[in-house]
């Protein structure tokens, strides 16, 4: 089978990761890809959103299967473009994708399909999230405990198009649940806890993800089914009602309170960058299993999912997620892969033969482990192997979960 990865960060680099390990898979191609999925396939340099671009490569190349992994190309309807030339493709639609394209879409939807969300507010007033109505890669979120912060993020959402959404501040522990969907038909993947905010302690502003973990502690086979048929299967069935069934990854963000679980937010595609921590522990043939799913069905897939636990930590540039780095040379890379972790390239050029930084969020570092606190103790030190001028990474990265591991065991 001929596979196109649609995209450019660790994400894509993590299903390039996982695919090529298929025995299905014939050809491996990326657009525009990065040098890490260059070790694993061939890279063409055309862009994510452009779809007369993707349709020409994927009919020059013969592809069998499209994987499109950013947001942006998916809301811009690249998939819908792709199906109507008879191409393959894992993914929803442009109507699907308004889940996340749009958040005053997605209130609307979980209103008709009774999805416990968070309470919208008729006007900003502290305690208060302020989110940004269109795509913002993970930035357009503000909490605003009190009226300074509030200040400071109704300054800043202006800088997004569209009228911003006010909702109540949720008080709870945040949590990631993806699904594989194809129309109304689910198959939950391992459960995951990603960290938004840039720096140790929650503190800082939202970014794409600093670090990712799996699984949760209590979140196991009965939670996730409670989960599923709260929140997965009401919105799928109502987009099947309007006539946009939903083909691909449907991704809740969900935060689970004293009143039980609520939605933050939908994302349509694979998370970045708990898709780090999630593939790792996939046990089965994840191409074969999007395949199916492109043919609008979930018949015959069958995935497992491995006993060890993952930590994901995020290397990024100083100044993200305020700005990003470019052209500075990377070292350590193989010393982070010999000592057994997975290294993920999200933001990375090569100059004069040389890696070097070339985004805000760099690297992925992932590291598998029997329990969530070898996992992390492994991916740490792993870390510190690697550097660049200017580096920084979280430190806490899933050490709340160690904890409540350890007692749990004693």
């Amino acid at each position: 089978m001929k596979v196109l990865i649609v995209g450019s960060g660790g994400r894509e680099h993590a299903l390039a990761w996982k695919l090529a390990q298929s025995p299905k898979l014939s050809e491996l191609h990326a657009a525009p890809g990065n040098p890490g999925i260059a070790s694993l396939g061939n890279c063409h340099p055309v862009r994510a959103d452009d779809g007369e671009g993707l349709l020409t490569l994927a009919h020059s190349l013969a592809i069998d299967l499209v994987v499109v992994g950013p947001e942006v190309p998916l809301v811009a309807g690249v998939a819908d473009q792709l199906r109507h030339a008879g191409i393959a493709v894992f993914g929803p639609g442009r109507e699907a994708a308004m889940l996340e394209g749009s958040k005053s879409f997605a209130k609307e939807l979980m209103l008709a399909a009774k999805v416990p969300s968070a309470r919208e507010l008729p006007e900003p007033l502290a305690p208060c999230v302020v989110k940004a109505d269109g795509l913002a890669a993970g930035k357009g979120v503000f909490v605003c405990p009190d009226t300074e912060s509030l200040a400071r993020a109704l300054k800043e959402v202006e800088a997004f198009p569209g009228k911003p959404i006010f909702e109540e501040l949720l008080i709870g522990e945040e949590l990631s649940m993806l699904v594989l969907a194809a129309g109304e038909e689910t198959l939950a993947l391992a459960p995951a806890q990603d960290f938004k905010r840039s720096y140790d302690g929650d503190q800082g502003p939202n970014t794409g993800g600093m670090g990712s973990y799996s699984p949760v502690p209590g979140i196991g086979p009965d939670e996730v089914e409670v989960i599923l048929d709260q929140v997965h299967r009401p919105v799928l069935t109502e987009l099947a009602e309007r006539g946009h069934p939903f083909i691909g990854v449907l991704y809740a963000g969900l935060m689970r309170t004293d009143e039980g679980i609520k939605v933050l937010e939908f994302n349509v595609r694979f998370g970045d960058p708990e898709t780090q921590a999630i593939l790792p522990r996939l046990q089965g043939d994840l191409l074969e299993a999007l395949a199916i799913v492109a043919n609008g069905t979930l018949e015959g897939v069958e995935l497992g999912v491995s006993k060890e636990a993952a930590v994901t930590v995020v290397l990024a540039a100083g100044i993200y997620p305020a700005g990003s780095d470019k052209g500075s040379p990377i070292e350590g890379i193989a010393e982070a892969e010999k000592a057994g972790a997975i290294v993920f390239q999200a933001g990375t050029a090569v100059r004069d033969e040389a890696l070097v930084t070339n985004g805000g969020r760099i690297l992925n570092v992932s590291a598998l482990g029997p329990t969530i606190a070898e996992a992390r103790e492994r991916v740490y030190a792993a870390c510190e192997k690697i550097s660049w001028k200017g580096m920084r990474y979280r430190t806490d990265i899933a050490l709340e979960a160690t904890r409540r591991e350890a007692s749990k065991g004693a």
